[in-house]
């Protein structure tokens, strides 16, 4: 036998990955796939949860600054505009945010602004990722307390 003959009959031989041990390969991937992606979604919807809460804080030391600045809260028609955009009111010294997406929840939405509140001197909430009042887990409304 020749050298040559010897390495198409190796070829030959060699065994590759049959159709049996393919399909056990991909529902094994299939199965981790079920497991992972809804812990990795409860885990994006826990930030989401987070970021909002920690993007109220933020507006609610920018309403202080507005506050202390001005002498009032911007009223509930006003809303959160004045934190952004210069107006008419004596001793504004903003801007107050950086950006004016920072006006907008983790999910898009904007914030809810009422000027007086109901606990303080504003309420300003976020209505979750379903943007309508009440909720749980992911759709539940965050208050941020002045």
């Amino acid at each position: 036998m020749s050298l040559k003959s010897t390495k198409i009959n190796d070829l030959k031989t060699q065994s590759g990955f049959t159709l049996m041990e393919m399909l056990v390969v991909l529902v094994l991937i299939g199965l981790i796939a079920m497991v992972a992606i809804p812990q990795i979604t409860r885990m994006l919807g826990s930030a989401k949860s987070k970021a909002a809460t920690i993007q109220m804080e933020t507006l609610s030391t920018a309403l202080r600054f507005y506050q202390l600045d001005v002498g009032e809260h911007p009223s509930s028609s006003e809303g959160l505009e004045p934190l952004w955009s210069a107006n008419n009111k004596p001793g504004w010294n903003g801007p107050y945010i950086r950006q004016e997406r920072q006006l907008q929840d983790p999910w898009g939405n904007a914030f809810v602004y009422r000027a007086p509140g109901t606990n303080g001197p504003y309420d300003l909430i976020s209505l979750g990722a379903d943007n309508k009042e009440g909720g749980d887990g992911e759709n539940a409304d965050i208050t941020a307390i002045p």
